[in-house]
């Protein structure tokens, strides 16, 4: 009996991918929650937005997600999480080893693979290759986002953007602080920080940065929250180096920050 083979169509591979890819851009543009910085807090945020049921989309301008947790420390591809950073690992089903008495280390990429994979199977939707080139301020808050594809980007191409608009906005861009560096720069000096400008990171010290992540996750401006490291850099306290606790529990609080509003407003 001849053996059967299975006939493949361009075109047809092709269909599925620009109709599939379509449908779920349309689906998302607008949301519950816009992420911006698909790192290990924006990641974070996502899947405990998305479980509870929280339309949520994350906006990733890289091809990788993953943020700086993808390298560990100096790319040697093991991080290291306190007790606290470790009861999330158990939740996501990352495996973590005890080093010494409250320090506990993980596979970085096992880490990084295993949050994005948790928070799409929650719902939340992740678009790499998308930048965030302004946002939409409508009455002092921010209503929503402006994207445009990293290539066009960095070939710095004159195309125009498109939108999609966010009840809340998580700016998880890590160091750079990008989504408020953009607000700033459009309005002044308004954001809800000491000097309502960006503090900016202050120089490493895990013990400090660790401790005063999570009083910074918090309304950086209207409509905006935020996460990681972006919040310690926001309102100037400590970086923190190659130690993700912090990291996991800012997304987890931003997310439960985001949830109460959205309950107060339902």
């Amino acid at each position: 009996m001849p053996e059967k083979r299975e006939m493949l169509d361009d075109v047809v591979i092709t269909r599925a991918i620009v109709e599939r890819y379509f449908a779920k851009l349309l689906d998302h543009l607008e949301v519950d929650v816009a992420v911006a910085g698909a790192g290990p807090a924006g990641l974070t945020a996502a899947y405990n937005l998305a479980k509870e049921n929280v339309k949520v989309v994350v906006l990733e301008r890289q091809l990788s997600i993953g943020g700086g947790m993808w390298g560990g420390g100096m790319m040697f591809n093991e991080l290291v999480v306190q007790e606290e950073g470790k009861r999330i690992f158990d939740e996501f089903g990352v495996s973590c080893r005890p080093y010494q008495e409250g320090y506990y280390t993980a596979d970085s990429v096992e880490a990084i693979t295993t949050i994005g994979s948790r928070a799409c199977q929650a719902g939340a939707k992740i678009f790499n290759l998308l930048s965030v080139e302004d946002v939409m301020i409508r009455k002092e808050r921010v209503t929503g986002l402006v994207l445009n594809w990293t290539a066009t980007e960095l070939a710095r191409f004159h195309v125009d953007p498109l939108t999609i608009r966010a009840e809340y906005v998580v700016e998880s861009t890590g160091h750079p602080t990008e989504i408020l560096q953009i607000i700033q720069q459009k309005v002044g000096p308004k954001l809800l920080t000491p000097s309502g400008k960006v503090e900016g990171e202050r120089s490493m010290w895990a013990e400090l940065g660790e401790r005063a992540i999570l009083e910074n996750t918090r309304e950086a401006y209207p409509g905006v929250y935020v996460a990681g490291m972006a919040a310690n850099a926001a309102f100037g306290a400590p970086r923190m180096g190659p130690i993700f606790g912090g990291m996991l529990l800012s997304g987890e609080r931003v997310a439960q920050l985001i949830l109460a509003k959205l309950k107060a407003r339902s």
